[in-house]
């Protein structure tokens, strides 16, 4: 038996650390905050309570792997589970108002062809069918495997050229052209055509994190997960499932100390052995698991960086730059209506403004955007509100990062709540008159309360951009030392973060040129 010590408790930290336990080793978490969960986030107040992290669970099937493999009950049976449908609702600055069914292709054919117009619904179904050879050919270098030595392989994109009068061009792993490897932007344009269609893949991209200009085209693979795999609620919120983790966790006998920020990992005969706590005392260990930000372990480690030659590595200040979340908890009175999607997506009129205020404007300067695209979530969970006659609903928008722009600014960042409120009036009809009280969560609480750097929220893995969009692999440079959760491989999201704790653990048990489950 082993000692692992786990730096933070985020989902992919507690999904290593059950795994670890399960195999037989004593393991020991260390969270500087308070509380675990890392950014799955709850906010209660009067008898509302919000997530203050992800509100919708992806790919369940990680999940309900990890409570199968480490104890007697299911996933179902640790928390009530159920599919959103429709998957989620869209507003245009047209008018037009399109629901997407949950997990049924023929289902979004048939929805943008009669919001779209004819036709509309094949070039989608078309773009999602090539997303589909992007999902099986990195599904998992990507996903199920720790990151391959010759990662620059997964440089290059496996979005397939779109086909013409004779035949495909570009086959797998495609080119791009003149102006260099395709971005999600330009396939978007080039095969959707109808700027309500842009938006919505876009859309994916963007509530990722992912600047669709940039981004690759095999990002494609975020809608096709969703309609493939469908999107799902936990009652009580995503917060549950994190607590439901947790009590795993603590049921094979994993330990936790809140309030405990690890200074400094020791190293002894070239290993990580343990590490060195705020108070001063040293906690010995035969591995040990990071689950933060690998850009901040160089303190930890005496000034040296945790990645080994040629492996993947973040560019300076490449987390502190990845954008952040803009929520605004809203307390409604009145009950909420029957028909009511569980996720509405009001688009944002002026695409362009949005994504310069969010990502820059090519000369490093981000300005407010007036019209976010603005999430909407408006759950049918009795547990999230007082009572019927009360509603609690939550507005999401991707906005910059703390650092470029100050979200300690109280009066901003009341500025932006308040539109997104404005935006979510086009979802919730005489919002403002039903309100009793707002709360606004900024990047800077989340720099604040997870130590993420800006309050970025990091997002999944992806093929293509010269390896860009990967992450830094689950082994170090410093045998015995892994490292875990969104920003590690395979990136960020609840089921990606859940996924690296597989593979953290794999790597730990069965040594380090285990190649994943088959």
């Amino acid at each position: 038996m082993a000692r692992i010590v786990v730096i933070g408790s985020g989902m992919g930290a507690m999904a290593a650390a059950a795994r670890l336990a399960v195999a037989g080793h004593r393991v020991v978490v260390y969270e500087r905050g308070r509380a675990h969960g890392g950014g799955v986030g709850r906010f209660a107040r009067d008898g509302f309570r919000f997530d203050t992290g992800p509100g919708l669970l992806h790919l369940p099937a990680v999940y309900r792997d990890l409570f199968v493999k480490t104890g007697k009950q299911t996933l179902e049976q640790s928390v009530e589970l159920s599919q959103v449908d429709p998957a989620s609702r869209h507003l245009f600055t047209d008018g037009t108002d399109v629901r997407l069914p949950n997990a049924s292709r023929a289902g979004v054919l048939q929805a943008l062809d009669g919001a779209f117009g004819a036709g509309a619904g094949e070039r989608w179904s078309d773009l999602v069918n090539r997303a589909r050879e992007v999902w099986d050919a990195t599904r998992r270098p990507l996903l199920e495997e720790p990151l391959r030595a010759d990662w620059r392989v997964l440089g290059r994109d496996p979005y397939p050229a779109a086909p013409v009068r004779r035949g495909r061009l570009g086959g797998l792993f495609g080119r791009g052209g003149a102006d260099g490897p395709p971005t999600l932007a330009g396939v978007a344009r080039r095969e959707l055509k109808d700027p309500r269609a842009v938006a919505l893949l876009e859309s994916h991209a963007l509530a990722h994190g992912l600047d669709p200009r940039s981004a690759p085209a095999a990002a494609t693979v975020l809608p096709y997960i969703e309609q493939t795999f469908g999107a799902w609620y936990v009652r009580g919120g995503m917060r549950a499932l994190a607590d439901a983790l947790h009590e795993r966790c603590r049921q094979r006998k994993v330990e936790f100390h809140f309030d405990a920020e690890v200074t400094g990992i020791v190293e002894k005969d070239g290993r990580a052995a343990g590490v060195e706590l705020a108070d001063g005392t040293v906690a010995e260990a035969d591995a040990v698991v990071s689950g933060i930000d690998p850009a901040l372990l160089p303190p930890l480690l005496g000034g040296q960086a945790p990645w080994r030659e040629g492996d993947v590595r973040p560019e300076p200040g490449a987390g502190g730059g990845t954008p952040g979340r803009l929520t605004v908890l809203l307390a409604l009175r009145g009950t909420r209506p029957a028909d009511t999607a569980h996720r509405t997506v009001v688009h944002a009129p002026g695409r362009e403004a949005e994504l310069a205020a969010v990502f820059g404007d090519g000369h490093g300067l981000r300005e407010p955007c007036p019209h976010p695209t603005v999430t909407v979530l408006r759950p049918d969970d009795p547990t999230v509100r007082p009572d019927e006659e009360h509603e609690a609903v939550t507005l999401t928008a991707v906005v910059a990062p703390h650092g470029p722009v100050d979200w300690t600014d109280g009066t901003a960042a009341e500025q932006d709540a308040q539109r997104l409120i404005t935006a979510a009036e086009a979802a919730i009809p005489g919002l403002r008159d039903r309100m009793l009280w707002h709360e606004v969560r900024t990047p800077a609480d989340t720099e604040a309360e997870t130590g993420a750097r800006g309050g970025a929220v990091p997002g999944p893995v992806l093929a293509g951009a010269d390896g860009a969009f990967l992450r830094p692999a689950n082994v170090t440079r410093l045998p015995g030392l892994y490292l875990a959760g969104g920003w590690a491989h395979p990136g960020g999201g609840l089921a990606h973060a859940g996924m690296s704790g597989a593979l953290v653990a794999g790597l730990i048990v069965e040594g380090e040129d285990w190649r994943g489950s088959q």
